[in-house]
């Protein structure tokens, strides 16, 4: 029943042609940022609590970025949600910004919202539902993604289709790790931080847009210098810093005719004396706002109570019980803080506010000659200090991250130690008691800002780095079959099964027997290897077990493509694998490590190093690719049966080397099943296709367990394979009963 497959080739442009074609205009760009809720209009800066400057920052990068003449598209990718709790708004496919600028929503996942450590799981969906949206619309030249989940999602793109990225981290796991853990030593409290904000698989996924960036934005020197140089793969060279920009159009002072605003009488409701001056704070209740810290401040000093009153304003809320658990708790804090201190008319604490009455707030503390205060733990961007700043309101803000730059350019503030109580009153004190020192601040804030954090000049050094990154980055090999592939398909069969061979396929001969029969019975039904085996060894066991001739192979824990009866090579795919690729520098940092055993010549390949480990002995699998990354080499770090351990490149691994199947020949990823049993099989398992781990499998698959598309069998080997096509009805009218995970 062997099917030949015709091979193809493509011509692709040369890197100096494509430039070409971006100076004329049309550079296409695509921005990524996932969590949050982001719409071009009146955005309520995400529901996650470090996300609204995030989320202002991207969507004014878009707008900047198209209104280029450089510049012919910029899409912002993002997520659906289809959700009675939020706006219609958020389930718009499509939203335009400007005249070349608009944002692209792709349903993945559940339809409902999600704070930001409940998207882990279903990244490989938006993977694939990005690839369908780029087959569609064209391949951009540069990805750019924010934030640790769109960082990894980026990066996996950007290794398949080989096209140049950028990342931009905005708040680091690894920094926030820290600053939460400061006096919680024992086990249980780290592990509920853990558990809350997902930090193992958030600081492995930086780790991966780092290893694959061409250039990391960072917004301060500071970020670089003790926050990214905390990262295996932190590359000096590879970190640009450019300061952020404010939109100023509606942040500016007070005019002539200024008159009081409508929020006032919100605030005034709470006060006893509400023309006092304001200590003025804003941001989403977070642990990281350490708004706690500033109640107790205000609580246990006479003299601040005595000079202002204490302005939280703390996001929008219709009910305090509908609010996610930890914004909750937060609130219930302040609140005691509140009673706790008898702080009742002294305090404002307004439930909800609209965007415009924003830049309002600061005009209404500068008007009482107040102050704006960002008390956070840790603190990467400082909008809301820019947007004072730039109203003429003097800051008072924590030693870290962006506002240490935003004060050392604007000279508008003061900066201070966010668990120094102490520090923070004297702070405040100073601005509020000090005229000359305060209408100093306040004038340098509305220069300074101007000066220094303008969106045209952020987006006239951003494009100046892209042009040097594309400049040096070859065209991306699949840019021809973007545009090719909608009209080829792998011929003769409309759906495709992939299975891995040992202990999947084997282990059970009656149920092989079986299913062998189905695949030759079924001529619309495609058959497709994927194994850890080398391809000779791979061709001797299918010939051994009387299987018919593959469709697909896919070798050396998913390094090696070949096609049909005559083994033709997947050449786009060879053309990639090699990158970054140094095997015998991989073996002279791990032959020498302890309980690494390498495998017979026969288990070892071009482009797969193979070990045995014994983990009593060896080093973690952490370890070992905290170990290559320190010696400068890119490499994936596979776990099978935990056993053995394959080293392949970075462009490697059945993830990827599937998803190259399917966009080469435009394969709906609905009518492929892959079944698998171990921890090289776990990257085809995830994402868009049909996945079916076999009763046999190893602990490794566990993590698998309860994901979306993948359906865990009750039985082993070839009958676990049987039952999970039985499954999906994959026959037949193909039906997906796990596509949710609710």
């Amino acid at each position: 029943m062997a099917r030949n497959v015709l091979k193809k080739t493509s011509q692709t442009e040369t890197s100096a042609a494509r430039l070409t074609r971006n100076k004329r205009g049309d550079l296409k760009i695509t921005l990524i940022s996932l969590h949050g809720l982001i719409r071009g209009h009146d955005c309520e800066l995400g529901r996650d609590a470090d996300t609204g400057g995030q989320v202002k920052y991207v969507l004014e990068l878009a707008r900047e970025l198209a209104a280029h003449s450089h510049v012919g598209e910029v899409e912002l990718l993002t997520r659906q949600i289809i959700d009675p709790k939020v706006d219609d708004d958020y389930a718009q496919v499509e939203e335009q910004l400007s005249e070349n600028a608009k944002i692209v929503r792709i349903p993945f996942g559940p339809k409902r919202y999600l704070r930001k450590e409940s998207l882990w799981p279903y990244l490989e969906l938006f993977i694939d539902q990005t690839l369908q949206h780029f087959r569609r619309t064209g391949l951009p030249d540069i990805i750019h993604g924010h934030y640790a989940d769109a960082g990894a999602a980026g990066a996996q793109l950007a290794r398949l289709l080989h096209i140049p990225y950028v990342f931009t981290g905005h708040s680091l796991g690894r920094v926030k790790r820290q600053r939460l853990s400061l006096g919680k030593e024992d086990h249980q409290a780290v592990e509920r931080l853990e558990s809350k904000y997902k930090f193992t698989s958030r600081i492995e996924a930086e780790e991966l847009a780092l290893e694959t960036a061409s250039m990391v934005v960072t917004s301060t020197n500071q970020e670089v210098q003790q926050q990214y140089e905390l990262y295996d793969h932190y590359q000096p060279a590879r970190m640009e810093v450019i300061p952020p920009g404010v939109d100023l159009t509606n942040f500016s002072p007070a005019a002539k005719d200024w008159t009081t605003p409508k929020i006032a009488a919100d605030l005034n409701c709470f006060l006893q004396e509400p023309d006092k001056p304001m200590i003025l704070t804003m941001a989403r209740p977070d642990e990281r706002k350490n708004l706690e810290m500033l109640v107790r401040v205000y609580g246990e000093s006479e003299q601040l109570q005595e000079l202002a009153n204490l302005v939280l304003v703390m996001g929008t809320r219709d009910d305090l019980r509908d609010l996610p658990k930890a914004q909750r708790r937060i609130i219930n804090h302040v609140l005691y803080l509140i009673d706790r201190y008898n702080l009742y008319g002294k305090v404002a604490y307004p439930k909800t506010h609209k965007p415009d009455d924003v830049p309002e707030l600061y005009r209404l503390a500068t008007s009482m000659k107040g102050v704006f205060i960002n008390p956070a733990l840790t603190e990467p961007f400082g909008l809301t200090l820019l947007e004072a700043g730039a109203t003429g309101l003097p800051i008072v803000a924590t030693n870290d991250g962006g506002p240490r730059d935003i004060i050392a350019n604007c000279k508008n503030g003061l900066l201070v130690d966010p668990l120094d109580k102490s520090a923070i009153e004297h702070a405040l004190l100073r601005t509020l008691t000090e005229p000359e020192q305060w209408a100093e601040w306040s004038d340098n804030g509305i220069k300074g800002t101007r000066e220094h954090y303008s969106w045209n000049n952020h987006a006239e050094r951003y494009l100046r780095d892209l042009d040097d990154i594309l400049e040096h980055s070859p065209a991306p090999v699949l840019a021809d079959l973007a545009e090719k592939s909608s009209t080829r398909r792998l011929p003769e069969f409309d759906r495709l099964i992939i299975t891995d061979l040992d202990n999947t396929l084997t282990g059970d001969d009656e149920a092989l027997k079986e299913f062998v029969e189905l695949i030759r019975e079924n001529d619309h039904i495609g058959f497709g290897i994927a194994t850890g085996r080398r391809l000779d060894s791979a061709m001797e066991l299918i010939k051994e077990l009387g299987l018919p001739q593959p469709d697909l192979i896919d070798t050396d824990a998913g390094t090696q493509l070949h096609y049909g009866e005559n083994l033709t090579p997947d050449l786009s795919w060879r053309k990639s694998i090699d990158y970054a690729w140094k095997p015998q520098q991989i073996r002279d940092v791990l032959d020498m490590q302890p309980g690494l055993y390498p495998q017979i010549e026969e288990h070892q390949s071009e482009f797969k190093i193979s070990y045995e480990i014994d983990t009593s002995v060896s080093p973690s699998i952490t370890t070992i690719k905290k170990i290559l990354r320190e010696a400068g080499l890119r490499a994936k770090v596979i776990m099978s049966l935990g056993m053995y351990l394959d080293i392949i490149p970075v462009r490697g691994g059945s993830d990827l080397s599937m998803r190259h199947v399917l966009w080469k020949w435009g394969f709906a990823p609905e009518h492929v099943l892959v079944s698998g049993d171990s921890g090289n099989d776990a990257g085809m398992l995830l994402g868009r296709t049909l996945g079916v781990v076999v009763g046999n499998h190893s602990e490794e698959l566990e993590r698998l367990r309860n994901r979306p598309r993948v359906y865990f069998a009750e039985a082993s080997h070839a009958a676990g394979i049987l039952e999970g096509i039985r499954y999906y009805n994959f026959l037949d009218k193909i039906t997906i009963p796990n596509d949710r995970i609710e």
